[in-house]
């Protein structure tokens, strides 16, 4: 869904697909190339955030505040 949105509009999406069917890559393959890539920033900006707070064993999470998760 994301990445299909991308490719309506003039962004770093469309732009990272229209490189990949410039490289050959059919129509079906640069979606899958440009949802890999979308996933692969989601799950690197869920590990930066996993690394920045921390939870003790009650579920309260030890940065600046006492939120609970």
């Amino acid at each position: 869904m994301i990445a299909i949105s991308q490719l309506a509009n003039q962004t770093d999406g469309r732009a990272y697909y229209d490189r990949k069917i410039a490289e050959g890559k059919t129509s079906k393959e640069a979606i899958r190339a440009l949802k890999r890539r979308i996933s692969d920033r989601v799950y690197r900006h869920l590990v930066t955030d996993a690394r920045t707070v921390t939870t003790d064993c009650a579920g309260w999470a030890r940065e600046d505040t006492q939120e609970r998760l």
